[in-house]
């Protein structure tokens, strides 16, 4: 039996609001609140984003906890004020089930995608929506080379909410005062502290973990970027980046001799873990955890890798951890520098969906992420530095606004998607668990380079 509900009488007072109500959600598809309630008290700086209580938007991404719970905290204010619930999905399987949802029509409201060549796949999926006019409006307050990251063939689809510095070596500042070792400052230093440390006994010179779920191998790409980069500079690295220099060209396969001498030596890996096959089992988060046992003495991993510490980790030039500015492999290359990001992308126009891309695009929710996450950075320039008050975060804002650095966007990122994050991480995990040869490694990937 189907109940029927009761017609209830509504008052004119109450329906005339409710009228406004519906008008006021249905009338702001640019995201603002226009004509909405006024928001009082701590709420009213939300006031642009009214208008659409009672709303959910879904995303999806490849972060997890801890570092997903500081994303939630950050817009937790946003949410509450406007009544906005955004229901976020953390995933290893992130890359391989974005495109499976999207195209079997289960995209999610936003994705938070971390390679501008993932990003140009999924446009070509005609899926994702172009932003307002004010999230494009919000791009004014970053380096314009971030608006086309974030953009596929000069339409501007994705706005940056991330940078992060990934030319970063973490290690132990006490274990290093006890041993009596020194930061080093080129690559002949670092070469030769490693020897030193190897040879001391107890403690491998470098731990390393490139296992990340669907996503596995994606830290060896950084270990070969960083030394292309530093060997060569941003010349030869944009063209290898478009492929006009080859995995199979000899720069590039020297670049991944001087990763083997160092990431696959047996002398100097995998401290606390295993032997090298183990850098392959072993996933990213756990990597450096040997550390704080002096099992190993240094991990090469970016500025986000700050909240994989166990609470209560000190993290400061005198503390359990640290990091150093990973060196320049040929001095003659000035401070390179490698970079990640993240970027928004929308999959409907929504007004709540549009409202969240403003907000999440502005230099207030970067402020606001920025308080509550050790580790993470952002280019916005509305960010006042100020908020920096981790040695880490100071240390990554200063390498990434250097204007004497080499800079230069993660290469695997930039990459088509289907050798960035496809080809080159299978062939580089089985390089590192099955020992393959450089010049099959070289070869698969450049093989899998779309025609």
């Amino acid at each position: 039996m189907t109940l029927r509900p009761r017609q209830l009488a509504v008052p004119a007072a109450l329906l005339l609001a409710l009228t406004a109500a519906c008008s006021n959600s249905s009338s702001s598809g640019g995201g603002g609140g226009g004509s909405a309630a006024p928001l009082t008290g701590d709420c009213a700086k939300y006031q642009a984003y009214a208008g659409h209580s009672g709303t959910k938007v879904t995303m999806y991404a490849s972060i997890l906890s801890p570092e997903s719970d500081s994303l939630e905290k950050s817009w937790a204010e946003f949410s509450s004020c406007t009544g906005i619930k955004i229901a976020y999905e953390g995933s290893s399987d992130f890359e391989s089930q974005l495109q499976v949802r999207v195209t079997g029509g289960n995209a999610p409201d936003f994705a938070i995608i971390p390679q501008p060549g993932l990003l140009a796949q999924m446009v070509k999926t005609g899926k994702v929506v172009k932003p307002p006019a004010q999230t494009e409006a919000n791009q004014a307050r970053w380096s314009p080379v971030w608006k086309t990251y974030g953009s596929v063939n000069g339409t501007f689809y994705a706005a940056p909410m991330s940078a992060n510095m990934k030319s970063l070596v973490w290690y132990s500042p006490k274990y290093f005062k006890q041993a009596g070792y020194e930061v080093p400052k080129s690559w002949a230093e670092l070469t030769a502290l490693s020897d030193k440390i190897a040879g001391s006994g107890s403690t491998k010179p470098w731990c390393g973990g490139i296992g990340s779920g669907t996503a596995t191998g994606w830290p060896a790409t950084d270990w070969l970027e960083e030394v292309v980069l530093g060997t060569h500079g941003g010349e030869v690295y944009d063209q290898w980046v478009s492929h006009q220099v080859k995995f199979s060209d000899p720069k590039i396969t020297a670049a991944m001799q001087t990763v083997a001498g160092w990431m696959q030596n047996p002398a100097w890996v995998n401290g606390g873990i295993g032997d090298v096959k183990s850098i392959a089992t072993t996933t990213f988060q756990d990597a450096g955890a040997p550390i704080l046992t002096n099992k190993c003495a240094m991990l090469q991993q970016a500025s986000f890798y700050a909240a994989q510490w166990p609470k209560g980790t000190a993290v400061g030039p005198d503390g359990d951890i640290f990091a150093f500015r990973f060196p320049a492999v040929n001095p003659a290359v000035p401070s390179p520098v490698e970079g990640g990001g993240e970027f928004l992308a929308a999959f409907s126009n929504r007004p709540e969906v549009q409202a969240v891309q403003n907000y999440l695009s502005s230099s207030e929710w970067a402020s606001s992420r920025v308080k509550v996450s050790k580790g993470w950075v952002s280019a916005n320039q509305g960010v006042d530095k100020s908020l920096y008050t981790d040695p880490i975060d100071q240390l990554s804002a200063a390498a990434l606004t250097d204007p004497a650095a080499t800079f230069r966007f993660d290469a695997s990122d930039l990459m088509p998607a289907a050798v960035g994050a496809g080809a080159e991480w299978k062939a580089l995990t089985a390089w590192f668990a099955e020992g393959q040869a450089i010049p099959k490694v070289a070869a698969d990937i450049d093989a899998a380079w779309p025609q």
